[in-house]
C-alpha cells in the first residue's frame, strides 16, 4: 500500500431503462428523423456496461480503521447512494416515440438495404427502376428464362442433341432443331453456369454448320473438337427434365406476428393469440385450410399426423399454389424460449412477412437463420382523412433484403400506402414470389445452385452418352428394358431421373455450402412417408444458437 493510490471501481449492471445508454437516449432530439432515432435504439440494445467513476483509497499512513470504514462504505451506505428512479423502460419510450420510427431499422452491422429507404437524402428507391406503380406493373419474375425454350421449341419438333466433355468447360449438352418455316437454326447449348440459346439464318452459312461449330458461336471458349451424337430415344424426357428442375409453381413464405414493444426473436415466435386485425390480414392473403387430409402443396406441413398445427393459411396466385408457415398457427411448445417447432419451418424458409401491431420497428436480422434472405414488414396504419369511424384498411409497407440481393419489382408506391386490400394482395404476393427468385441470386444461395447445376449436368451428360451406346448395340452396355425407363428404383440404382431426385435432395443437406456445421443423425437423402412432416428426417440450416433445426423440401 505505501507510495501507491490504489483505485476501486465497481461496474453496474446495465438493463433496458438503466443508466447511460437510456439516459442518452432520454436526452436525445425526439423529433430527429427516423434513421437518427433508429441507431439510438440499436446503440442501447448494444451499449456495454458504464463504469462508475473510480474511488481514491485512503494513503498507507492513515488508520487501518479508516480503510475499513471505506470497504464499508463501498458495500453497504453507497448502495443507497446509488439507489434512484430509474428512466422509463425501452419499449415504454417506443411507445412515446409513435409514429417517428419507421416499420423497419437495419442492424448496427449493417448488411441489410430498406426500401423505402431511412436516408432521406437518398432519393431512389431500391426498387423504383422498375418503372410503373398500376396493376399492369405486377409483373412475376422468371427464374430461369432459358428453361422453358427446350419444352416449347424442340420438345416436339424434329432435332437433334449432343454432348461432350470440354477440358475446360465440363459437361456440355447441345441441342439443335432446324425450323423450315423460318429458314433458321435454333440452338441452345447447356453448360455449368448457364444456359445459352439463340437462332441463326440458315443463309449465314455456306455449307451446314458442325456441332462444334454451333456451339463455339454460342460460346466462345468452348475448345472440343467433335461432340457425340445423342440417338437415346427418351433423351427428350431427361433433357426437359434438367432444364426445367429450377422452374416451380409452387412456393411458401413465413408470416410472423409482431405486437407492440416486441423487438426480439423469443417474443415474435411465441405469440399465440390472434387478433381480430391479424386475422383479417390473413384473409387478404389467402384462406385458412385444415392440414388434415389437405391435397394441395403443403409446404413442407405435415398432413396426416398434426405435427405442424392444425391449420395453414394457403392460396393459388396465377397458376402458383402458395403455403404460408404462420407462426401463431405452428405448434407453441411450453418451456422452450426460441420455440424450435415454429423456427423449424419460419427459419428455413427464404421470405417472410412481418405484420405489425402497434409502432414498434422489426430489426433486419432479429430472426438468426441462414435461409430468410428478406423480409416485408406491413403495418395497418389510420390515415388524415379516415374518421373514428373508419375502418383502417390503410396499410403501409416496408421491404427489407440482405445487400447482396438484388431489387426487385414491382416497385412500392410514393408513400407506401395501400388503401384497397386487393391491390395489397396483388402487390405482396407478386412482391413475394420476385423476392424469393431474387433472392437466389445472393451469394449463398447462387453458390449452392451452382455446385447442383454442375452435379446434374454432369449426371445427364453420362446418362444421355451410356444410354446412347446402348441403343448403338455396344457391348459393353447392358441392354435397358423400354418397361424400365424413368421407372422409380431402389436407392444406389437408377438412371438420370432417379439421380436428379436424389441431387434436388442433397441439396437440402448441404451444410458446408452455407457454413453451418451439419447435425449427427441426419441420413442424406431420407424422406418422410406421404403427408408426414421433412422436419422428421431432414436437416435444415435455421440459426438456432448453434443449434440446427430439420428443413422441409425446397
Amino acid at each position: 500500500m505505501e507510495g501507491r493510490n490504489e483505485k476501486f471501481s465497481r461496474k453496474r449492471s446495465f438493463t433496458f431503462g438503466a443508466y447511460g445508454g437510456i439516459d442518452k437516449f432520454i436526452t436525445g432530439n425526439e423529433s430527429s428523423c427516423a434513421e437518427s432515432v433508429g441507431h439510438s435504439i440499436l446503440d442501447i440494445l448494444d451499449s456495454p456496461s458504464s463504469e462508475a467513476k473510480p474511488l481514491t483509497s485512503a494513503p498507507s499512513s492513515q488508520k487501518v480503521t479508516e480503510l475499513f470504514a471505506i470497504i464499508e462504505k463501498l458495500q453497504g451506505s453507497r448502495l443507497d447512494e446509488q439507489r434512484c428512479e430509474f428512466p422509463p423502460p425501452l419499449r415504454t419510450r417506443l411507445l412515446k416515440i409513435g409514429d417517428g420510427l419507421p416499420l423497419i431499422l437495419p442492424p448496427k452491422s449493417g448488411g441489410y438495404w430498406i426500401d423505402p429507404p431511412l436516408d432521406r437524402h437518398v432519393e431512389t428507391s431500391p426498387t423504383l427502376s422498375q418503372g410503373g406503380f398500376g396493376l399492369e406493373s405486377y409483373d412475376i419474375m422468371e427464374r430461369d428464362s432459358e428453361a422453358k425454350v427446350y419444352q416449347e421449341f424442340f420438345r416436339h419438333r424434329y432435332h437433334h442433341s449432343f454432348t461432350a466433355c470440354d477440358p475446360s468447360l465440363g459437361p456440355l449438352v447441345l441441342s439443335v432443331c432446324l425450323e423450315e418455316e423460318e429458314n433458321r437454326l435454333r440452338v441452345i447449348l447447356r453448360m455449368k453456369e448457364c444456359s445459352v440459346h439463340a437462332t441463326f439464318s440458315v443463309s449465314l452459312f455456306q455449307q451446314f454448320p458442325t456441332a462444334v461449330e454451333l456451339a463455339k458461336m454460342l460460346c466462345s471458349s468452348v475448345s472440343v473438337t467433335c461432340f457425340e451424337a445423342v440417338s437415346y430415344l427418351k433423351a427428350p424426357e431427361i433433357i426437359m427434365a434438367f432444364d426445367e428442375h429450377r422452374v416451380s409453381q409452387n412456393f411458401k413464405f413465413g408470416i410472423l406476428y409482431q405486437r407492440e414493444g416486441q423487438l426480439t426473436e423469443e417474443d415474435i415466435l411465441s405469440n399465440n393469440e390472434e387478433s381480430e386485425e391479424f386475422l383479417e390480414f390473413l384473409s387478404i392473403l389467402g384462406h385458412t385450410v385444415k392440414l388434415q387430409g389437405f391435397t394441395g402443396f403443403r409446404g413442407g406441413l405435415d398432413v396426416s399426423r398434426g405435427q405442424t398445427g392444425n391449420e395453414a393459411v394457403f392460396t393459388s396466385f396465377h397458376g402458383r399454389e402458395i403455403m404460408f408457415h404462420v407462426t401463431t398457427k405452428l405448434p407453441f411448445t411450453e418451456g422452450d424460449t426460441q420455440q424450435l417447432q415454429r423456427k423449424r419451418h419460419i427459419g428455413n424458409d427464404i421470405v417472410a412477412l412481418v405484420y405489425q401491431e402497434g409502432n414498434t420497428p422489426f430489426i433486419s436480422d432479429v430472426i438468426r437463420s441462414h435461409f430468410l434472405h428478406c423480409f416485408i414488414a406491413v403495418r395497418r396504419i389510420k390515415r388524415e382523412n379516415e374518421g373514428e369511424g373508419g375502418d383502417g384498411g390503410s396499410f403501409q409497407v416496408c421491404v427489407t433484403a440482405r445487400e447482396d440481393v438484388p431489387p426487385f419489382g414491382p416497385p412500392l408506391p410514393t408513400p407506401p400506402i395501400f388503401t384497397e386490400g386487393s391491390v395489397l394482395r396483388e402487390f405482396l404476393l407478386t412482391k413475394l414470389i420476385n423476392a424469393e427468385i431474387s433472392c437466389y441470386k445472393a451469394e449463398k444461395f447462387s453458390r449452392l445452385e451452382l455446385r447442383t447445376r454442375s452435379s446434374l449436368l454432369e449426371a445427364l451428360r453420362s446418362e444421355l452418352s451410356s444410354r446412347s451406346q446402348c441403343m448403338l448395340g455396344e457391348p459393353s452396355q447392358p441392354s435397358i428394358p423400354l418397361t424400365e425407363v424413368g421407372r422409380s428404383v431402389p436407392e444406389g440404382g437408377g438412371g438420370f431421373i432417379e439421380n436428379f431426385k436424389r441431387a434436388i435432395r442433397v441439396r437440402s443437406h448441404s451444410f458446408d455450402t452455407l457454413g453451418v456445421p451439419k447435425k449427427a443423425g441426419g441420413v442424406a437423402g431420407q424422406r418422410p412417408k406421404d403427408g408426414e412432416s421433412e422436419q422428421t428426417s431432414n436437416m435444415g440450416y435455421a440459426e438456432t444458437r448453434g443449434q440446427t433445426s430439420p428443413q422441409d423440401d425446397l
